[in-house]
């Protein structure tokens, strides 16, 4: 399902029909390519005001297009004590993954990290367009690394042990609060 269309910004709705078309980590990878066809997943409206930022939709999302449909994502909105119909609601919550496609699995049988390609060619313009954001969760260490740069050191544990300072410090990208939280799973 492609994100919403936002009318009233014609830039943002071309930036988010190049994103769900995208098929860089097929055709121009960093890397391995990716091993199926890209499906690119996210949810977003330049009227959000909190951004559920994620590592990268698993095999189960990739399957059914809707990110955190898996167990992740009911841990997820218990976590938040949110309903479904809020989570979902495109003009309220952004849903940004730092790898739009599922990146495939590793030898053992455990989802590879996020695409490179998606961050590089997208975050930033992305980011840039979603003025109205108050609040970023930032899920595990790859949206740890993106959003608080070196206040992500130590790993996830320490990042996420040390919320209160990340939170106070406001000083994520683009200087929204951003809280850190390990991922769901």
């Amino acid at each position: 399902m492609p994100p919403k269309q936002e009318e009233d910004d014609p830039e943002f709705s071309m930036l988010l029909k190049q994103i769900a078309v995208c098929q860089r980590c097929r055709d121009e990878p960093i890397g391995a390519t990716l091993p199926h066809e890209p499906r690119p997943i996210l949810r977003a409206a330049n009227s959000a005001r909190l951004c559920v930022a994620r590592q990268a939709p698993g095999a189960r999302v990739h399957r059914s297009g809707v990110p955190f449909t898996d167990p992740s994502g009911d841990r997820l909105r218990d976590w938040m004590a949110i309903y479904p119909s809020d989570f979902y609601d495109e003009s309220q919550v952004a849903i940004v993954p730092m790898g739009f496609c599922f990146p495939g699995y590793n030898k053992s049988g455990s989802d590879l990290p996020p695409r490179r390609e998606c961050a590089l060619a997208w975050h930033d313009r992305l980011f840039g367009r979603l003025a109205q954001l108050r609040l970023v969760l930032a899920i595990g260490s790859y949206a740890h690394s993106y959003h608080l740069g070196d206040l992500a050191a130590g790993g996830v544990t320490e990042t996420v042990r040390n919320w209160r300072a990340v939170l106070a410090s406001a000083s994520a990208r683009k200087g929204l609060p951003v809280f850190p939280l390990p991922h769901p799973s």
